[in-house]
């Protein structure tokens, strides 16, 4: 779904941090949003927990630093982290040239997949009503 100048799959469950998880498997793959990444400028730097370390729906896991601003990113889902995505470390910037592909940042394997019921759910109405709702309140 395109929402006004903003790519936002509707295969995709979005956290309103603008974090996004892909179910492939049995885990969870997280990364930042089209709008997110657009609003924060280009990707100097990203900092995460490691794998192995443990994470918690709507708890920070990392950073996303663009030289004017710094954020944090939000866990969608509990669970213990099995990757994260090193060619981040030398190109950051693939947060903002792909985001939903070579631009995911974390792999969760989570404790309880319900949790994913709390996203929203892309592609639908309440998703695009709350989208349009977040770029009148970040774009005036």
């Amino acid at each position: 779904m395109k929402v006004d100048k903003y790519d936002m799959p509707d295969d995709l469950l979005y956290q309103k941090n603008h974090c996004w998880a892909r179910k492939e498997g049995d885990l969870i793959v997280v990364g930042f949003d089209d709008f997110g990444q657009q609003l924060a400028g280009t990707v100097k730097r990203i900092q995460t927990l490691e794998e192995e370390d443990e994470v918690s729906q709507d708890k920070p896991f990392g950073t996303l630093s663009t030289g004017k601003w710094t954020g944090k990113l939000y866990a969608p889902v509990t669970g213990e982290i099995t990757e994260v995505n090193e060619e981040l470390e030398d190109e950051p910037s693939l947060i903002n040239t792909d985001p939903y592909g070579e631009g995911w940042i974390i792999k969760i394997e989570p404790s309880d997949a319900d949790e994913l019921d709390n996203l929203i759910k892309g592609g639908d109405q309440a998703f695009a009503d709350w989208m349009k709702q977040e770029i009148g309140a970040h774009e005036q």
